[in-house]
């Protein structure tokens, strides 16, 4: 009986394992950094573990943000583009067609960096703006450098049913054309794409985030620099406490009897390299998994 019980326990679970790759992955994202967060909480002192918390907070606050941002802005330049090339207006297809491929031709980090010079020569002239109103600035530039991918998508989608019977049989009907276009096509048979799609582009705004965040703590300016920014895991890694914590780990390669310190008196940069690779690493194998459960 208990081998019986034990053979049907390891059957749910890999059978949950196997079915749901995706949300295994979620749940081993929320165990690490849950475990993180308590090891610093034993080991880091306060105002680093408050900072570290809220640099993680508003990283992933921005991510959600860009999400939300580029889906609005590609749902609706799709959709757009898609109209107007088929009700035949030729110059505004062709108008907004230029402006956004020459934008999908500016490397989005670059895109990014103008983004924040702009806010930079805000700030400069301002005096300085809410933190959380910069949060959302910066939100929305990282869209504006990331939404061409739905945008791709959903021309695509609504291309491919525009091509099937049932898009005029509708329209024949006397469905509007929006309905079909948003209701019929994109919300009823293409959540798993556009889900798939916005997990890539968490991913991409995370690992953008970080990079640009890390570059402007250097310092666009004299008068603007990472104090003028809100805090993310990307600027908390370019501060002077978490270089040396990132340099000790090459004193730790040279020196193994020194690597046991690296969890204990270097723990701010370690922390914040671990969650930053660490949330990137299981994004990826989100994403994956989400493709593989539905077939995508």
């Amino acid at each position: 009986m208990p081998s019986s019980r034990f053979t049907r326990w390891k059957d749910t679970i890999f059978g949950f394992v196997d079915r749901y790759p995706d949300w295994l992955w979620f749940a081993v994202w929320i165990a690490g950094i849950g475990i993180l967060l308590l090891w610093d909480l034993f080991f880091l002192n306060a105002p680093a573990l408050h900072l570290l918390m809220t640099a993680l907070r508003n990283t992933l606050l921005a991510g959600l943000l860009v999400v939300l941002f580029a889906l609005l802005l590609g749902w609706g330049t799709g959709t757009a583009l898609f109209l107007a090339e088929r009700r035949r207006r030729r110059v505004l297809y062709l108008v907004s067609s230029f402006f956004i491929n020459l934008l999908r031709s500016v490397p989005q980090i670059v895109g990014m960096l103008a983004g924040y010079v702009v806010l930079t020569i805000i700030i400069e002239r301002t005096g300085g703006i809410d933190p959380s109103t910069l949060l959302f600035w910066m939100s929305l530039i990282t869209a504006g450098v990331l939404f061409n991918d739905i945008t791709d998508l959903i021309r695509a989608r609504v291309t491919q049913f525009a091509a099937l019977d049932f898009y005029p049989a509708m329209l024949c009907s006397g469905v509007r054309e929006a309905r079909i276009i948003n209701i019929e096509i994109l919300w009823k048979n293409s959540r798993a794409h556009l889900l798939h799609v916005m997990m890539s582009v968490f991913g991409m705004a995370v690992f953008l985030q970080c990079s640009i965040d890390f570059v402007v703590s250097v310092g666009l300016s004299t008068d603007v620099s990472a104090v003028n920014f809100p805090v993310t895991l990307g600027s908390l890694l370019a501060t002077l406490d978490s270089k040396q914590d990132i340099l000790a780990i090459g004193t730790a390669l040279t020196d193994p009897s020194y690597f046991g310190f690296l969890f204990t008196r270097h723990l701010q940069g370690v922390s914040v390299a671990f969650a930053i690779t660490f949330t990137l690493l299981c994004i990826q194998q989100i994403t994956d998994g989400f493709v593989r459960r539905h077939r995508l």
